[in-house]
């Protein structure tokens, strides 16, 4: 049978496509859109049966070309939280995930789909509520909406087959170099110090002091780990925060970097004040445009994946950055994308 990856050439779908190809698993349709077309680079060395254009695969899948599919992986949307176009972002995040779900429901597929942390927005409580849910901006509220709908099919008992929704912490590592400025903090700052010997953080806000501001950093290791025991486990369904359980702040991160790039130069690591000191980590103002629109703090609750049975420990910020800084230099940045 055929597994569907839809934003398959993007971050998250390309590192799921990888992980199903080391099962052995090469029967894959991926979906995306190719624009810009260097996306292309993330499916250049996995094994796909087919591509299909955004705009074409909901018809073949609904008319049945597409022959018995087990699963679809939904991993595509537009995830620019400075995305004005509320328009576009609905049509684009929540109308065609909709879609998407009538079909599965139709054919009796498991669809695993990517929600997102921003549904939290200006929450201090990261717990799978409705409560809690107070997203800043019109990406965070496309992905809200979306969970709501399923909410409500949850209780009415409306699925034919296993939906699970992933509350995306921030996520990092290979194969993001064509997320440009959206790409991760430390994909950022591993190009800002082979380039410039630093890296820039943000300084004081939100009543947090200079790069104090905290995240959940979740390796995207640790999320295609995830992604592949629910699609192991068709028996359960639900929204459930990805996220490693632990805020860590901006700082660490920067830390994290800067020491795997002196290990790279054949230098001892040092601590976060000399670092600073020696202005390898350098802090500038916190942007206007961000403003009201930026979660200081995020840390996910992991009571409802721990309680279905996902038990594997998480890496922290320190393990899972300088895996990535490993392999961004081993693979030139990635073929230095352009940001």
């Amino acid at each position: 049978m055929t597994i569907i990856v839809t934003g398959a050439a993007g971050f998250i779908g390309s590192n799921i496509v990888q992980a199903l190809n080391a099962r052995g698993e090469k029967n894959i349709i991926a979906v995306d859109d190719l624009r810009p077309a260097d996306k292309y680079r993330n499916l250049a060395d996995l094994d796909i049966i087919d591509y299909l254009d955004k705009g074409e695969f909901l018809e073949a899948f609904r008319s049945g070309r597409l022959g018995k599919v087990a699963a679809v992986l939904h991993e595509g949307a537009c995830s620019d939280t400075m995305e004005t176009d509320g328009i576009f972002m609905m049509a684009n995040n929540y109308r065609y995930t909709m879609n998407l779900l009538d079909i599965c429901t139709a054919q009796k597929v498991q669809l695993l789909y990517a929600s997102s942390a921003a549904t939290y927005g200006g929450s201090t409580v990261f717990v799978e509520s409705r409560e809690h849910e107070k997203p800043l901006n019109i990406y965070g509220y496309s992905k809200f909406l979306f969970d709501q709908v399923m909410r409500k099919r949850f209780a009415e008992k409306a699925n034919t087959a296993q939906v699970v929704g992933f509350r995306y912490f921030n996520v990092y590592g290979p194969r993001e170099s064509h997320k440009g400025r959206m790409a991760s903090v430390a994909f950022h700052q591993y190009h800002q110090y082979k380039k410039d010997g630093h890296v820039k953080l943000f300084g004081e806000y939100g009543g947090y002091e200079a790069g104090q501001q905290s995240r959940d950093f979740v390796s995207i290791e640790d999320v295609v780990k995830v992604n592949l025991f629910f699609l192991d486990h068709p028996e359960i369904s639900g929204i459930f925060n990805l996220g490693t359980g632990l805020a860590q702040p901006f700082n660490d991160v920067a830390y994290a970097v800067a020491n795997a790039m002196r290990k790279l130069d054949g230098a001892s690591p040092t601590s976060l004040d000399e670092l600073v000191k020696e202005k390898a980590i350098e802090y500038i103002p916190f942007p206007d445009a961000l403003k009201g629109k930026y979660q200081c703090f995020t840390q996910a609750d992991l009571t409802q994946l721990r309680q279905v049975g996902y038990t594997a420990p998480f890496l922290n910020v320190e393990q899972g950055v300088s895996r990535y800084i490993e392999w961004l230099e081993a693979n030139s940045g990635f073929l230095a994308l352009p940001l």
